[in-house]
């Protein structure tokens, strides 16, 4: 399986905010991914998971009340009600939260593999109990 390779974006503030915002509620297996040489409709793709619909949603509240209080409105969310793949559209960033079986069976980072990845590991060492995607090949 072909996996995203590592680059040294660090990303931006707004990939920050939503990184910190989903750790905070202890998501699992954060990934982001560098989309300006492979989509035209977003910059920045970040996929999560939570460990029931229930975690899922309270990641994706908080992702998106983050982004409200720093005046940067989604300008979409689709699938809160049902918890199981939440997309939150914040303009550049595109925020996938998902429950652990529906990730696998999406696997949006083998489709989008070509992506690499953006250097989150700043923000893993400061969130105790963080589980993340390797960014090693």
């Amino acid at each position: 399986m072909n996996t995203p390779q590592p680059s040294n974006d660090k990303g931006t503030p707004k990939t920050d905010l939503i990184v910190e915002a989903a750790l905070d509620l202890k998501a699992e297996a954060l990934v982001a991914l560098d989309m300006r040489g492979v989509s035209a409709f977003a910059d920045t793709f970040l996929i999560t998971s939570g460990r029931s619909s229930r975690h899922v949603r309270s990641i994706a509240e908080s992702i998106i009340q983050t982004l409200r209080k720093a005046g940067q409105e989604p300008l979409g969310v689709e699938g809160l009600s049902e918890g199981r793949w939440v997309l939150i559209d914040a303009n550049e960033a595109v925020v996938h939260i998902f429950e652990p079986d529906t990730r696998e069976e999406f696997a949006l980072e083998r489709l989008w593999s070509d992506a690499p990845l953006i250097d989150i590991s700043a923000h893993q060492q400061a969130a105790p109990g963080w589980s993340a995607v390797s960014s090693t090949p």
